[in-house]
């Protein structure tokens, strides 16, 4: 496939620069999709040189596979996006009948392809470590990467937690309606022990902190964007 890719690209550059000369510098869009077609191309070839030196893991199928067609889909689009805006159309039906003689063939990753790697990413594994090699995932204060990385074996342990304090909450056993207030009910009435209540405050706080957002108050954005005139004054 890499090598059927190459020959495609070298094929139409060629065309390309035989054609329009020194016209395709100012072609930004055509010389843009040739350039990604070449970004993706050396990217598959960086995927599988370091499949191949790590002694081709099976574990690592699912994610080669995933990467390699999302490239192979990637160029197809760029090579079919320059045909459709080549502005010599002989020479771009001529290149569309030997380049998709049968059509565009290539397909994205599937949904079951994809599912496989999500598997992978959500739980420690060998080939989700080989996959963060050279990631800086020291857990700190200013690494929230890191710091997720390290909640995951705490999520993972959580999941049958939230499940059995789901099954309570739907049950009616627990009357509260605030989130904390539920959590205090669900070990006062049996449901979770104070290990798993704990186990489910720590996962959830952390969440909340991941998933919040810059909050400001109205008041201080006002008065960072409209200035007092005395200010403007003394700027002018």
């Amino acid at each position: 496939m890499n090598t059927i890719h190459s020959k495609l690209m070298i094929l139409v550059l060629a065309a390309a620069m035989l054609t329009l000369g020194g016209r395709l510098k100012f072609k930004e869009k055509i010389s843009a999709r040739l350039g990604d077609v070449l970004s993706n191309l050396y990217i598959a070839s960086a995927m599988l040189k370091r499949y191949e030196d790590q002694g081709r893991p099976v574990a690592d199928q699912p994610l080669l596979a995933w990467a390699f067609h999302d490239c192979a889909y990637r160029m197809q689009s760029a090579l079919d996006g320059t045909l459709r805006n080549f502005p010599i159309r002989p020479v771009a039906w001529l290149l569309r009948a030997l380049i998709f003689p049968i059509g565009r063939r290539e397909a994205p990753p599937s949904d079951r392809l994809g599912h496989r790697v999500a598997t992978i990413l959500c739980a420690p594994n060998d080939a989700r470590t080989r996959l963060a090699e050279w990631i800086y995932l020291t857990p700190s204060a200013n690494n929230p990467v890191g710091r997720m990385n390290a909640l995951l074996p705490d999520v993972i342990a959580a999941e049958p937690v939230e499940r059995k304090f789901a099954k309570a909450l739907k049950s009616g056993a627990i009357k509260a309606l605030d989130a904390n207030a539920q959590l205090a009910e669900a070990e006062q009435t049996g449901a979770l022990s104070a290990e798993e209540r704990k186990l489910l405050e720590r996962v959830r706080a952390a969440a909340q902190e991941f998933i919040d957002v810059d909050d400001f108050d109205p008041a201080e954005l006002r008065a960072a964007v409209i200035k007092p005139k005395s200010e403007l004054r003394n700027v002018a």
